[in-house]
């Protein structure tokens, strides 16, 4: 039995899953940015005021600085996405595991972790802020009740969101845990199997050496 063969194998398999998972990440992370950054775009294009307007500086710098850094974190990810997907995709498609070390996945996993927050947790909360203050722009001179019964949606929505996200990063850290907990107690019992391994090799070396003599 060889146990350098077998570790190889399974930490290829790991990497594998890790491949795997970076690129579902990139894709996830390029569409939604690619869609959210657009719809931003398209607020501020079909945004129209009159130069006498009654809206607040205030408000529309806050307008314009929300939606800006919207913009801007929803492109960095979906520039990090265009820029690594290609190399992942291009060793993902020869569904060689051998070749799971030719993907930089490993060495830019910060980057695709960035570039997951950006997209799917930064951008959001920034798209729920930027379409809180786009209702108050539009609605201010025209109906105060219409921006503030928008407001009490979007507030409510923007709660939810951040406690999905951090029950969803509770249950994930637990099962990466148990998984981490399982994985040294296969690790443990491989190397109780390998310290058994040795010593009945050991053991029948001497035998052998014992009957020659």
């Amino acid at each position: 039995m060889d146990y350098n063969d077998h570790d190889n194998g399974q930490l290829q398999i790991l990497s594998w899953r890790h491949l795997l998972l970076s690129r579902t990440k990139l894709k996830r992370s390029s569409r939604t940015s690619a869609l959210l950054s657009g719809f931003a775009m398209m607020a501020i294009v079909e945004l129209e005021l009159d130069d006498d307007t009654e809206v607040p500086d205030n408000l529309l710098i806050c307008f314009g600085v929300c939606t800006t850094l919207l913009v801007f974190v929803h492109l960095l990810a979906l520039l990090i996405s265009t820029c690594i997907l290609p190399y992942i995709e291009a060793v993902s498609g020869t569904h060689d595991i051998s070749m799971v070390h030719d993907s930089p996945h490993e060495s830019m996993k910060w980057c695709v972790e960035l570039a997951w927050i950006s997209s799917t947790g930064i951008g959001i909360i920034l798209f729920l802020a930027q379409l809180g203050l786009l209702v108050w722009v539009k609605f201010y001179c025209l109906s105060i009740n219409t921006a503030i019964a928008s407001t009490c949606i979007v507030i409510p929505g923007a709660i939810m969101f951040v406690a999905f996200a951090l029950l969803f990063y509770k249950s994930l850290m637990k099962h990466k845990n148990t998984r981490h907990s399982e994985g040294l107690k296969e690790l443990e019992d491989e190397l109780r199997a390998i310290y058994v391994y040795n010593n009945k090799k050991l053991l029948d070396s001497s035998q052998s050496l014992s009957d020659n003599c």
